[in-house]
C-alpha cells in the first residue's frame, strides 16, 4: 500500500461555510483549495486560529492537510476548517476526544446572521423616529 492510502477525514462548519479536510501523513504542509495555507488566509490572527487542534494534539508536524472549503467569508472558513481539521484528527486518534473537546474545537459554533424582517432596515434596526 502507498503512504497516501491513510488519509484521514472530517468536514467542518461555521456560519455558512463548509469545509472538507483531508489528513495524510507527511510534513506539515496546508493546502486550502489548491493553493498555500499561507497566501489562502490574510490574516495571522486566522491562521494562528486554524493550527490550535493541531498544537493542542502535538500532531503539527505529522500531516499534510488538504482542505477544499465554500460558503461565506474568511472567518467563517478559518472557523470551519479548524473544526473540520478536529473531526479528523479524531478520526486519526479517538484518544484526542478530551482533549480537543476540553479546548472546544469539537463545539460546532451555531451563530448564524440573523434573518432581516420586513418593516425594518435589518434584523433588528428600526427605521430613525420623527416625532414630526
Amino acid at each position: 500500500m502507498s503512504e497516501n492510502a491513510h488519509q484521514y477525514y472530517g468536514t467542518g462548519r461555521r456560519k455558512t461555510s463548509t469545509a472538507r479536510v483531508y489528513l495524510r501523513p507527511g510534513t506539515g504542509t496546508i493546502t486550502v483549495n489548491n493553493k498555500p495555507f499561507d497566501a489562502y488566509f490574510p490574516s495571522e490572527m486566522l491562521k494562528m486560529n486554524i493550527r490550535r487542534p493541531l498544537i493542542v494534539t502535538e500532531t503539527a508536524e505529522k500531516f499534510d492537510i488538504l482542505v477544499r472549503v465554500a460558503g461565506g467569508g474568511y472567518t467563517g472558513q478559518a472557523g470551519a476548517l479548524r473544526h473540520g481539521i478536529a473531526r479528523a484528527l479524531l478520526v486519526y486518534n479517538p484518544e484526542f476526544r478530551s482533549k480537543l473537546n476540553e479546548s472546544g474545537f469539537l463545539t460546532r459554533d451555531p451563530r448564524k446572521v440573523e434573518r432581516k424582517k420586513y418593516g425594518r432596515p435589518g434584523a433588528r434596526k428600526r427605521f430613525q423616529f420623527s416625532k414630526r
